[in-house]
């Protein structure tokens, strides 16, 4: 995975944009880009909940997910992170890359602020923007010798305790050789991309966006010597349910499936990837001082 140059300005034909549901800030701001672009002729689809959430009567055409993934060059995200990681989910498959604008504090994946939002959006017409590909997991639950559950993340798959409290007991399997049994709160499987969101409050390490790692952080593991692991973007990674009374998974946190004792989560990397562009300037570090509030060089230094 590597930083390149994004397609010409001429492939943005068609912009799909996608919006955070009910904020008055997110509306004002996506009819102001939805003005901006198609004074420039660019074909403008909005995103169907989005729509029916903006309210009014846009002068627009309203697609779904589906619809987007087919017709459309490019989305853009207004909102946070979370918007961001349920239209990647959805887009992906697609190929179709994403621009994140910012409405309230900066996001590790939506990096353009509000206010800079049209004049980064120029950048982007003319072509400088760079492209940052970003690994996806894709999970399949099975029971019984069955799929009955298959999904993927961008962020992580966490398998966990779930209301209850107790712990819950599982075998690691990487591909294919028994790694530990674990007695724990749960376990995150990170990306890159989710290294800096929950993995990280569990003390997992930060992984770059163009390493191909994935993190496995235990929660709150019973034995003080399971640490966390990353091992390589190639690798089969299943967990096999031994003990559980309420146990689930989660997908990026959004969406959240039960488990029983003797099912199986197995995940690997996606065939696809999701595709973030970047405005000129962009810095990943940069981006996580400000984020993380790292302290500033020194004066002299």
């Amino acid at each position: 995975m590597h930083n390149s140059p994004t397609r010409s300005p001429s492939a943005f034909r068609t912009i799909a944009l996608i919006g955070r549901y009910h904020s008055p800030e997110v509306a004002e701001s996506l009819r102001a880009l939805g003005r901006f672009l198609s004074q420039r002729g660019v074909v403008i689809v909005v995103e169907s909940d989005t729509a029916r959430n903006v309210g009014g009567d846009l002068p627009w055409e309203v697609k779904d997910f589906p619809a987007i993934g087919q017709d459309a060059d490019l989305a853009i995200v207004l909102g946070g992170d979370g918007t961001m990681l349920n239209a990647a989910r959805q887009l992906a498959p697609f190929r179709v890359p994403l621009v994140g604008v910012n409405q309230g504090r900066l996001g590790f994946m939506t990096d353009i602020g509000r206010h800079d939002m049209l004049s980064c959006m120029e950048d982007l017409l003319e072509g400088r923007f760079t492209r940052d590909e970003r690994l996806v997991l894709a999970a399949v639950v099975s029971r019984d010798g069955k799929d009955i559950c298959v999904n993927q993340a961008l962020n992580d798959v966490v398998v966990d305790k779930g209301a209850i409290g107790k712990m819950i007991e599982f075998e690691l399997f990487i591909d294919g050789e028994f790694i530990y049994h674990l007695r724990a709160d749960g376990l995150i499987v990170s990306t890159p991309t989710g290294s800096t969101a929950y993995a990280l409050s569990a003390n997992g390490p930060i992984l770059h966006p163009n390493l191909g790692g994935i993190a496995l952080v235990p929660l709150c593991p019973h034995a003080l010597t399971n640490r966390p692991v990353t091992v390589s973007e190639r690798c089969d990674i299943e967990l096999r349910i031994t003990h559980a009374a309420d146990a689930r998974v989660h997908f990026d946190g959004q969406l959240t499936f039960d488990l029983k004792r003797g099912d199986c989560v197995h995940m690997r990397k996606a065939a696809h990837s999701t595709c973030f562009l970047h405005p000129p300037g962009y810095s990943y570090f940069a981006m996580l001082r400000q984020k993380l509030q790292w302290s500033e060089r020194p004066k002299g230094v």
